[in-house]
């Protein structure tokens, strides 16, 4: 799990390095600012078995780093010049079960307004480490179904109003904010823990001097012929049964992209999953329930196809996955999944990728994998 999610945020803080590439001008160095705010909010209740930890609103704070972009770059006028950098955050769930969770983040701030106006709403989104300071234990903490690895992954969205150099350098900022955190099924119990709240803050501004925004050119047109790529992803993780054990488990992918502009492309393919840990599930199934036994297959191989979107960053991506399992022999969670990662290119062609597959709101794995786009 160390592994899986240390690379997870690599991966990221590796991209959020990259932006500073070809910046040599000094007054473009010193367009950063930091921000502090206070968390109030409410765990969410995504599954009745987490009732019993929910003792109280969370609260906490969030304090970030934030690298202005200026137009240096192509992708940053389509993106209307973003902001890059590295978030803390800390929250404590009002819950003797839960305990505490510390995070670290890279994240992306984006904004819908002119960048030249005082007045933003802005979208930030962040991914990263996290440590629960409580997890599960079957003697000493068995009630904390959430958590069960001090180490974690996070992810967190915020959407929130920012007005900067009210007072001279120092600015305001409120919004809400969504908190996700789970060891993504490495090892079980795993149901994780999501909160929703508000925060208020204040912004201060590490240079004296205002920068004025160039007009923004935005090249749309993108012409590219149809895409075939081949993935092979793989990790550990563990059923929902605790104690049965972290297996390692592999996928096979190959599926095609269509490019739509500069921003977007459409995916369609098929993903082999081999999950050796479904195969001790579906004995232990058979053994305790026979009166709910499905049928004789011990086949714990899945055949998927999926359609899927490939947002484009500068060198990083991000991806968004359906699929539906048309090879199903064992009913395993529901028919349906879903994928979510990050993709690094490294040239035109060769890209790793970190993805989370899910059904639903049950995480199933943390997929790291290499690919390659011909």
């Amino acid at each position: 799990m160390k592994k899986a999610t240390l690379l997870l945020f690599l991966l990221l803080i590796c991209q959020v390095f990259s932006q500073q590439e070809n910046i040599t001008d000094e007054f473009t160095k010193r367009k950063s600012y930091i921000e502090v705010e206070y968390f109030y909010g409410n765990i969410l209740k995504h599954q009745p078995s987490i009732a019993p930890i929910i003792s109280g609103h969370p609260d906490g704070f969030i304090l970030s780093w934030n690298k202005k972009t200026l137009g240096n770059k192509e992708w940053q006028h389509q993106y209307n010049f973003p902001d890059y950098g590295f978030s803390f955050g800390y929250q404590d769930y009002k819950s003797e079960i839960v305990g505490k969770l510390y995070s670290l983040y890279g994240h992306y701030n984006f904004y819908f307004f002119n960048k030249n106006n005082k007045n933003q709403l802005v979208l930030r989104t962040g991914i990263g480490l996290a440590y629960n300071t409580n997890p599960y234990d079957k003697v000493t903490n068995n009630k904390n179904i959430s958590f069960g690895t001090h180490l974690n992954s996070s992810t967190y969205f915020k959407l929130f109003y920012q007005r900067e150099r009210i007072v001279e350098n120092l600015g305001l900022n409120a919004g809400i904010t969504f908190v996700h955190a789970s060891n993504s099924n490495v090892k079980s119990p795993n149901t994780g823990v999501n909160t929703f709240g508000v925060t208020l803050g204040l912004n201060y501004n590490i240079d004296n001097e205002t920068y004025i925004y160039p007009e923004r050119i935005i090249e749309k047109k993108l012409k590219e012929p149809l895409k075939y790529n081949f993935v092979f992803r793989g990790g550990l993780n563990e059923s929902e049964l605790i104690g049965s054990g972290i297996k390692p488990f592999y996928v096979l992918s190959a599926y095609a992209d269509k490019r739509l502009n500069r921003k977007s492309s459409i995916q369609v393919g098929t993903d082999f999953f081999i999950s050796p840990f479904l195969k001790d599930f579906i004995e232990y199934w058979r053994i305790n329930y026979p009166e709910k036994d499905s049928g004789t297959s011990t086949d714990s191989n899945r055949i998927g196809i999926f359609v899927g979107h490939e947002l484009f960053l500068n060198k990083l991506s991000i991806i968004t996955q359906v699929g539906y399992y048309v090879h199903y022999p064992f009913p395993y969670e529901v028919r349906y999944y879903e994928r979510l990662g990050i993709k690094r290119y490294f040239g035109d062609k060769f890209y790793g990728i970190v993805s989370l597959k899910a059904h639903a709101a049950n995480a199933e794995t943390v997929e790291f994998g290499i690919g390659i786009r011909l």
